[in-house]
Formats: structure tokens, C-alpha cells, sequence
């Protein structure tokens, strides 16, 4: 398997998640507004499981809201160690290159 990743990947991926943390929280809220019609048709523990959805609606939308910022830092924390990397390996290699003599390395004779 090969793996390869471009240097905006993380960003991205940074960007994309963003939008869908604040369209997930909308989107329970929506789920709420959805089932209200539903409201009172349930009796026994489908009632109770109804009422305990519309009771802790805000509170399902802000631990996923929460949940998913939370995988948003450690992309953010992915991306800044992977740029972090990236610049340390060019520095390292430039700093080898220079020190390197490369005549050493020429086949042939000079005329």
C-alpha cells in the first residue's frame, strides 16, 4: 500500500471538518423540529426514549459539536507537526549538501 500525502491534505481536511462540525449541530436540531409531528404517538418506552431525545436535543448537539473539535485540533496538531517535519527534512538535508563535497563523486577524467 502506498501513502502519499500533499502538503494542503491536513488544511483541507482542516477546512472540511470545520463546516461539517457546525452543520452536524444544525442538523440534530433539524432531526428535533423533523420529529415533532410525532410528538404524543408513542406510549411505553418508545415514549420515554421520544421524550428523553427532545429533553437532551441541545445537549446531543453540542457533545457532537464538541467530539468533532475535538478531532479538528488534533488535524490542526497533524498538520503543524507534518509542516514542522517537512521544513526540519529540507533544513537537514540542505546542511548535508553543503558539507558535501561532490567532485569526489565524478566519474571520469577532467581534461
Amino acid at each position: 500500500m502506498k501513502f502519499a500525502m500533499g502538503a494542503d491534505v491536513l488544511s483541507h481536511l482542516t477546512k472540511k471538518t470545520s463546516t461539517s462540525s457546525d452543520d452536524l449541530g444544525s442538523l440534530v436540531k433539524q432531526l428535533f423540529e423533523a420529529a415533532a409531528p410525532l410528538e404524543g404517538k408513542f406510549n411505553g418506552a418508545g415514549r420515554a426514549a421520544f421524550d428523553r431525545f427532545k429533553t437532551e436535543t441541545d445537549g446531543i448537539a453540542t457533545e457532537l459539536n464538541s467530539a468533532l473539535n475535538a478531532v479538528l485540533t488534533g488535524i490542526q496538531g497533524q498538520d503543524l507537526a507534518f509542516a514542522q517535519g517537512d521544513q526540519e527534512l529540507a533544513d537537514q538535508t540542505s546542511t548535508a549538501q553543503s558539507g558535501s563535497s561532490f567532485d569526489a563523486a565524478r566519474f571520469g577524467s577532467r581534461a
